[in-house]
């Protein structure tokens, strides 16, 4: 199983940045998909989760209305779209695969993607 993130990058507060997860090594429309940041001296924080086929989705409460999280089964890939980005959205976001086909405890993790919110 292989989890590779990309799309951080710097941006400026009220910007935002479009992550993308790419998976392989299993078959990625039977599990669901979730977003976990770490922001600095932090521990993890769920951000966002999707059902295998994007049914259900969860969000934390500080992301309603800012981030929107979607998959595409025909690519493998899940992404995530932050809008009216904040410092304290300054982490590093990671994607991972869920033990099920809804939320359940990630099994596998990529390797993370710095996101850096500054002016």
């Amino acid at each position: 199983v292989q989890l590779v993130e990309s799309g951080g990058g710097l941006v400026q507060p009220g910007g935002s940045l479009r992550l993308s997860c790419a998976a392989s090594g299993f078959t990625f429309d039977e599990y669901g998909r979730s977003w976990v940041r770490q922001a600095p001296g932090k521990g993890l924080e769920w951000v966002s989760a999707m059902s295998w086929n994007g049914g259900s989705t969860y969000y934390a409460e500080s992301m309603k209305g800012r981030f929107t999280i979607s998959r595409d089964n025909a690519k493998n890939t899940v992404y995530l779209q932050m809008n009216s980005l904040k410092p304290e959205d300054t982490a590093v976001c990671y994607c991972a695969k869920s033990s099920d086909s809804d939320y359940g405890d990630p099994d596998y993790w990529g390797q993370g993607t710095q996101v850096t919110v500054s002016s």
